[in-house]
């Protein structure tokens, strides 16, 4: 069987005793194992990040940007090679995953540009011959916990920004498709980047409760469910740590009646259903406003979402592939018979889905419920899968405050040809990260990304400017050079003021 090992730059440590299985989802079948590290496997990682980070952090910014092109280069040629990888261990479709690093490296190329993002700030004649300048520096030692949806982007949102402002860093990717980060992981030192500057470690929670608790790691950016999320942000805070916690999301999509519910339905149909839900920014909840609306977008959605095509990861043509693995497949189609038992009407079921020829993959067919009522849990909870909920709103002002008053807020979508409509609802959606006849409004590179409420822990943001104040601490020196000559001495016992 083969394992898919720690990528740790220290020596070898005692035999793995507990391991994991990764699935191929195409097939039901088990195609590797990876070791379930814990503390000694931290404990070599940290040692090595603690021997190469100092000299890393003294590296000038530019010289870190040009190991950073280096590796952006390096994963555009391998790009193929990585996107095959993870979809053959997350089961999303090879263009699908393709689109997932191209993702991570856009915050890469964002942290190319370091040397003006570390700039401090300066002011010259603050006071008497005193002048006052900042300057950013790197944490030390920072980690990443990422989830299994993202295998690419998400790593190198996180290490990407940490590494270029200086720090080394300690990946702990989910366990279910760990390939990609150790194959990035690689790069980054083939790149140029000293060993133990980007270290990967395998774990399940034992691993994870390890690395909020080492004294040695400054700060943890995480991405998972809420309860994982609120988790991982008290302990690590517990420890006196810097963390960010991205958590669930329930995104909705608000439709006008003004809408053009041909490319609403077009979008809806990717935003739903691709990667086969399995997304934090997909869009699971369209609210049409108006009985009208919601007739006419459900007659169209129909014959939408008939046509999808769900297929092996590898299939050129399919419009999604498989789950991750058996048990989050059972646990979509219990979310399924939830929304069933709540009395919401079960338009399209998906349960059942088989693929000729590959009858024990994890498949799931699209689902489509109507009726949804926000009192109901499986509108409540994230379903995580191909399951769209039709919420029927009155008007502008109860279609405005479904996803304001869910308790997750990370992104909403308007449908409109209205601007004041669309500024209204821009101004006063209580969540994150709002589209404006934008399905998925994942923020570009150099902007920022976090959502509100249950679905974010921490006051920082991943990526952009966001990213570089959370993986650097400020220092402020207010500096004097005297003269030399004689004058009157200030008193030494008042407090001093630039006046």
């Amino acid at each position: 069987m083969r394992i898919i090992d720690h990528h740790i730059a220290g020596p070898a440590g005692a035999a793995a005793t507990r391991f994991g299985d990764v699935f191929d989802p195409n097939s039901g079948a088990v195609q590797a194992q990876v070791p379930l590290g814990g503390q000694a496997e931290l404990d070599r990682a940290v040692a090595a990040a603690q021997a190469a980070q100092p000299g890393w952090a003294a590296t000038n910014p530019q010289r870190r940007a040009r190991v950073m092109f280096e590796f952006k280069r390096l994963v555009e040629a391998h790009i193929d090679e990585l996107a095959h990888l993870l979809s053959a261990e997350h089961g999303k479709v090879v263009a699908d995953a393709r689109g997932d690093v191209q993702r991570g490296l856009d915050v890469i190329e964002f942290a190319c540009g370091v040397p003006h993002l570390l700039k401090g700030e300066y002011t010259q004649g603050a006071g008497p011959g005193i002048d006052v300048y900042s300057m950013r520096l790197p944490l030390g030692i920072g980690a990443g916990i990422t989830p299994f949806n993202f295998p690419a982007m998400i790593p190198m949102w996180m290490f990407g920004v940490a590494i270029a402002c200086g720090n080394a860093f300690i990946l702990k990717p989910s366990e279910r498709d760990p390939s990609v980060p150790v194959r990035l992981a690689e790069l980054m030192l083939e790149a140029g980047a000293p060993a133990g500057i980007l270290q990967v470690v395998h774990g399940d929670k034992e691993m994870v409760d390890a690395i909020l608790d080492h004294p040695a790691i400054s700060a943890v950016s995480f991405v998972g469910s809420s309860d994982i999320a609120h988790h991982v942000y008290r302990r690590g805070v517990a420890a006196g740590k810097r963390v960010q916690a991205m958590g669930g999301a329930k995104n909705h999509g608000v439709i006008m009646p003004d809408a053009d519910l041909d490319q609403v339905v077009a979008e809806l149909s990717g935003a739903a259903f691709g990667s086969a839900g399995e997304r934090c920014m997909a869009l699971p909840v369209v609210v049409p406003v108006g009985e009208k609306t919601a007739l006419a977008l459900r007659e169209k959605l129909l014959p939408a979402i008939a046509k999808l095509r769900i297929g092996v990861s590898t299939d050129k043509d399919a419009d999604y592939g498989p789950v991750v693995n058996a048990a989050h497949r059972t646990r979509v189609e219990n979310w399924i018979q939830t929304g069933v038992d709540e009395g919401a009407e079960l338009v399209v079921d998906g349960r059942g889905f088989s693929l000729q020829g590959h009858e024990k993959g994890f498949f799931i067919g699209p689902s489509l419920f109507d009726h949804v009522k926000p009192s109901m849990e499986s509108y409540k909870e994230e379903i995580f899968g191909p399951v769209l909920q039709i919420v029927r709103a009155a008007d502008f002002e109860e279609a405005l405050a479904l996803p304001s008053q869910h308790q997750y807020g990370n992104g909403v979508a308007l449908f409109t040809r209205n601007g004041h409509a669309a500024r209204e609802f821009a101004a006063r959606v209580n969540v994150g990260m709002v589209g404006i006849n934008v399905p998925i409004p994942v923020p570009v590179a150099y902007h920022t990304f976090g959502g509100w409420k249950r679905s974010a822990f921490g006051d920082t943001n991943q990526h952009g400017p966001e990213g570089i104040k959370f993986w650097t601490k400020i220092k402020t020196i207010t500096q004097r050079w005297p003269d030399g000559g004689v004058g009157e001495a200030a008193n030494a016992f008042v407090i001093p003021t630039m006046g």
